[in-house]
């Protein structure tokens, strides 16, 4: 990987069309599109102490580019709470991200992600706001300086009943940004320099936004009582996603 614009191959170019498909889809559904992008840029040959940052400064962009375009619906008290949670654990968690194998990580979310969107298991997500935006916090904050992305983590936590879709979608974007934000101050404290890969980031950047005003315009197509299926729709096909890539990686080593 180079971070010379000049020097950009197949692989960089890649990235940023996936930067774009997958903020579509989030800006559509709400979620999936980290899982999808963190994966391409494992998949291009990252360390996880690159590729983690490197994922949360585009997503950061992605999901504040979703809060302005959701703005009116966004649960402000909701993200403060969240932000409590979520803010002390990844400086604890960055410095040992080098020593963690992400795919047993991967295999913890993806079944849990199972789990809750189970009918019986319901009761795990039917919390009140307050506990239900801590604990996602708390979720967001320790595996997500692991593995990247935690929208199938936390999504069924923003799947309030009293929530419209837009409120759904909008707050988690908000939610999802303090964590990137807090991720990427934790690796820059261990010496990690996000801007030797700054032509890189700037593309999928720009991808991002692109992708986030395509799907905010196809999101009117979505009509409310069809959001929560895609929505758990999504979440159930990237736990299988992560389960195969995971499953296929430790069977393989």
């Amino acid at each position: 990987m180079s971070g010379s614009l000049a020097d950009f191959g197949t692989m960089e170019w890649m990235l940023i069309a996936v930067a774009f498909v997958s903020a579509t889809l989030s800006g559509i559904s709400g979620a999936g599109g980290g899982t999808i992008l963190i994966g391409a840029i494992y998949a291009a040959g990252m360390p996880p102490i690159v590729a983690v940052p490197l994922h949360a400064s585009v997503q950061m962009v992605s999901n504040a580019s979703r809060v302005v375009a959701y703005l009116p619906h966004v649960r402000w008290s909701a993200a403060l709470v969240f932000g409590l949670g979520a803010l002390p654990a990844p400086f604890v968690v960055a410095p040992l991200v080098s020593m963690v194998n992400p795919d047993y990580v991967r295999l913890l979310m993806a079944g849990f992600i199972l789990w809750t969107l189970l009918p019986r298991a319901s009761r795990a997500v039917t919390l009140s706001d307050r506990a239900a935006m801590g604990m996602a916090g708390v979720l967001n904050g320790g595996v997500g300086a692991v593995v990247g992305a935690t929208g199938l983590l936390i999504g069924p936590f923003f799947l309030r009943p009293t929530w419209r879709k837009e409120t759904t979608i909008g707050t988690l974007a908000l939610c999802q940004s303090l964590g990137h934000a807090f991720k990427l101050t934790a690796f820059a404290t261990i010496g990690f320099q996000v801007l030797d890969q700054a032509w890189l980031m700037a593309g999928m950047t720009v991808g991002v936004i692109a992708g986030t005003a395509l799907g905010r315009g196809l999101h009117h197509f979505v009509q409310e009582k069809a959001f929560r299926p895609l929505f758990k729709g999504v979440l159930v096909l990237l736990a299988v996603k992560l389960l195969w890539d995971a499953g296929r990686r430790l069977l393989g080593a």
